[in-house]
């Protein structure tokens, strides 16, 4: 890169000018650098940026940019100089830099140069030339010239001219720096020798490295008569059978003229047209010496024929034409049938005889011996007897029920050269005896039916097929006697016996029975009748016909259950998680849990897939201690269905808080249990047994109150006891325990049952309607709790209600 720099200090109203040039090559990448202007004008960095530097560069605007960090000119866009200036030179950009306070103007200059990126170009790729071959040596020929857009030795230079004997080049160069080229004939043309020339015409250029352009030039010789026609024998010799068809090819002859066009074209003509013997002959335009006439072997044994090839200039060839006429085996065997059947059974032993024929051949010597034989691939063969007679017979057993029918081809030939041959077609049926069973379309079968079908409903169709024929082949389908879990198996299904159509006879249940297998007999009517079997397996698909059902919380109406929510819970506290379950399978058991309402919305939120509810806010003060949530929870069958549970929630840091925000509830659910009750001890007051019960209730809690007792007083340290398959995580969450639980589910689902192990990260506060007039016992009792060698589960017992205190994990992994 050249730099030139010229300073020129000139104060004119007030302002200071300067100019500085550069030079760069053309195709420069983008960024590239081309000059550190602050530099070149002793400029500092400060000052461009001070100044407000800028450049007003005109139509060169998109190809130069000022970088102020660093005071550099960068190339802003590829510059290509054929597109800038073409052939101008020398190429270059003018434009300004300007700064302010006080006033400067900068005349900046770039100059591109050429750098060689351009090919010699033709305009065409071929040329064509039709030259005679009686060109005269020193025949001129102009060429296209070559257009190559780069200046000076990186331009056109020269052009040469590759693979030819016939022609050199003459370049003259122009006035327009462009040079014109001439193709000149040195050597005579000879279309019979070369009748196409292909050169190839290079345009080079001088710069480095050399880049060159081809063109394709195509010379087609066109010719003169300057050859005669001469034929490729000067002796033909043929042969033709006697009897031949009026048309037949005897012979082709050729003669070839190296000249082309119509001075290549060659005709034919025979001899003498007078001679009776050419009149049974004719030759085409192509040589084809074609039969004419009608030719006997007894009248004539040879023939000579004179021919000539004449071209369209008058110049000919001759040549003669020997033909042989050979005797011909013209006659034909003769079969005749002596004694045919119509048809014979399949189970026919080996050799039975099914036809007698004669065959004669009035032909003599070679001509006259016959050979017979059948097609190919069939259970029969002929057989030779005596004196020209032949028996067809069985040589395999026959099976009708692969071949029912038989097209018995017989076909004697004679040895003659060509054989001359005859045909006849025997039609034999195979009738049919009972070697076949019926087989079933599969080995087993296996369908599907949506449980709670209707009675009587078509499950699908078994289909045998029985190959033997008529009565034979008529199948009957019966349902094979067994019992699915004791029960016979006609109770479940039946079948079609014409049909093979199997229906349902009850309504299946896919909770009760979810599959079973029978078997279906296929039988022939034949004597005796052959019969098969298949086992079929019906899978029963289950229906969307249960509602989820609730595990956890449980439901009752006898207390209410709360999950105790502390006030300094964070977001996405676990609150509790709802369990249920569903007794369909498959996607009809997948179930969702949804918020259908809650006391407060923006608090809590309850997880889709895991029924988990949690927190979505920090709690505070100014929520309601009393929250009320009704989950719903759907499975994903079409339709689904649902279940809802309602969720009660406390939230407060003290049991006191919590009693005395439930009270009213628990007093209007007082009134309603009192009034029950009152019901129950007025039909019950005269029973024994009301005696007896109320017995058993206080042996129970005062054994239950000495054992608190005992445990109270005991100086023994308290261990934790933990369920099986309990796993703590280290803390992590708002509940850092797992909550571990096994469910037993039975086929009737209200003999399911659900063990529910318990870990020591959050409060369940359990209470009864009668419980009002107890909180002084609960908040003596939780000063139990606070304690930390408090055992994990404590159980208080009231007059009339029980309430339940349980430290429980959170988290919940369900073991089916």
């Amino acid at each position: 890169m050249i730099r030139q720099v010229q300073l020129i200090s000139i104060l004119c109203f007030g302002y200071v000018s300067a100019q500085v040039s550069y030079t760069i090559p053309e195709e420069l990448q983008k960024g590239s650098l081309v000059g550190n202007i602050a530099r070149d004008l002793g400029l500092d960095l400060m000052r461009l940026k001070s100044g407000k530097a800028r450049l007003y560069m005109g139509d060169g605007a998109q190809y130069i940019k000022l970088n102020k960090e660093r005071g550099e000119l960068l190339i802003h866009e590829k510059i290509d100089r054929e597109a800038l200036c073409r052939h101008t030179t020398p190429c270059a950009l003018h434009f300004q830099m300007t700064l302010e306070n006080p006033m400067e103007l900068f005349t900046i200059t770039v100059e591109i140069t050429d750098i060689n990126d351009n090919s010699p170009v033709f305009q065409k790729e071929e040329r064509i030339f039709e030259i005679s071959e009686s060109a005269a040596i020193g025949s001129k020929f102009m060429l296209e010239k070559a257009i190559d857009p780069d200046i000076g030795m990186n331009g056109l230079q020269r052009y040469t001219l590759k693979s030819n004997d016939n022609f050199i080049l003459k370049s003259n160069p122009q006035s327009d720096e462009n040079k014109r080229v001439e193709m000149i004939l040195q050597k005579e043309l000879d279309r019979e020798k070369q009748a196409h020339v292909s050169l190839i015409l290079t345009a080079e250029d001088g710069g480095e490295p050399q880049m060159t352009g081809t063109m394709q030039i195509h010379v087609t010789v066109l010719d003169i008569n300057d050859n005669a026609p001469v034929f490729s024998q000067t002796i033909y010799k043929a042969a033709i059978t006697e009897n031949s068809v009026k048309g037949t090819l005897v012979i082709k002859v050729s003669a070839s003229d190296p000249d082309s066009g119509t001075n290549g074209n060659v005709t034919y003509a025979l001899g003498n047209s007078m001679d009776p013997v050419s009149k049974l002959f004719r030759i085409t335009r192509d040589g084809d010496v074609i039969l004419d006439g009608q030719v006997d072997y007894e009248q004539n044994k040879m023939f000579n024929l004179d021919v000539e090839a004449i071209d369209q200039g008058g110049l000919s060839d001759s040549s003669k034409i020997i033909i042989a006429v050979n005797d011909e085996n013209d006659n034909s065997p003769t079969i005749n049938t002596l004694s045919t059947s119509e048809s014979v059974p399949e189970n026919s032993a080996l050799n039975t005889v099914i036809a007698l024929m004669s065959v004669n051949d009035p032909d003599s010597e070679n001509n006259g011996k016959v050979n017979c034989f059948v097609n190919e691939n069939i259970p029969f063969n002929i057989k030779f007897t005596s004196n020209n007679f032949y028996s067809l017979v069985t040589n395999n057993e026959l099976d009708r029920e692969r071949t029912s029918e038989y097209n018995i081809t017989v076909t004697c030939s004679d040895e003659g050269v060509p054989s001359l041959s005859s045909s006849l077609t025997l039609n034999l049926l195979i009738s049919d005896v009972n070697d076949n069973t019926p087989v079933f379309e599969r080995s087993s079968y296996e369908a599907y039916i949506i449980e709670n079908n209707k009675p009587g409903l078509s499950i699908f169709t078994v289909k045998a097929t029985d190959t033997d024929w008529k009565q034979n082949a008529r199948v009957s389908y019966i349902l094979e006697e067994s019992s699915i879990n004791g029960i016979p198996v006609s109770s479940f299904v039946s079948v079609s016996a014409d049909s093979g159509v199997i229906h349902a006879v009850r309504s299946f249940d896919f909770e009760q029975i979810k599959d079973f297998e029978f078997r279906v007999k296929a039988q022939d009517g034949g004597s005796p009748p052959l019969s098969s079997n298949v086992t079929i397996k019906i899978q029963i698909q289950d229906q969307n016909d249960n509602p989820p059902q609730v595990l956890y919380p449980v439901q009752t109406s006898g207390s209410v259950v709360a999950e105790m929510v502390p006030r300094s819970a964070d977001v996405g506290y676990l609150v509790t998680k709802v369990v249920a379950v569903d007794v369909d399978s498959g996607q009809n058991a997948w179930l969702s849990y949804k918020l259908q309402k809650a006391t407060d919305r923006a608090l809590f939120e309850v997880g889709l897939q895991n029924g988990e509810i949690r927190t979505i806010r920090q709690v505070t003060d100014k929520d309601a201690v009393k929250q009320k949530l009704t989950v719903i929870v759907e499975d994903n069958g079409q339709p689904s269905r649902s279940a809802t549970v309602i969720v009660n929630v406390a939230v407060a840091d003290s049991f006191p808080e919590v009693m005395s925000e439930f009270s009213d509830f628990v007093h209007a659910k007082e009134y309603n249990d009192n009034l029950t009750f009152y019901l129950v001890l007025a039909l019950a007051v005269v029973s024994f047994l009301f005696i007896t019960c109320l017995v058993v209730i206080i042996s129970v809690k005062i054994y239950r109150w000495r054992q608190s007792r005992t445990l109270y007083h005991s100086s023994l340290p308290v261990i934790p006891y933990y369920p099986p398959r309990y796993s703590d995580t280290l803390g992590t969450g708002t509940l850092p325990h797992v909550y571990n639980y096994q469910v037993s589910r039975s086929s009737d689902s209200r003999m399911s049952d659900i063990k529910i192990g318990r870990a020591d990260s959050q409060n369940v506060l359990m209470m009864d309607p009668g419980s009002t007039g107890t909180m002084q016992r609960i908040q003596s009792e939780k000063s139990i709790l606070d304690e930390p060698d408090s055992p994990l589960e404590v159980r208080i017992s009231l007059t009339s209600m029980t309430t339940r205190l349980y430290l429980r994990g959170a988290h919940m992994k369900p073991s089916l």
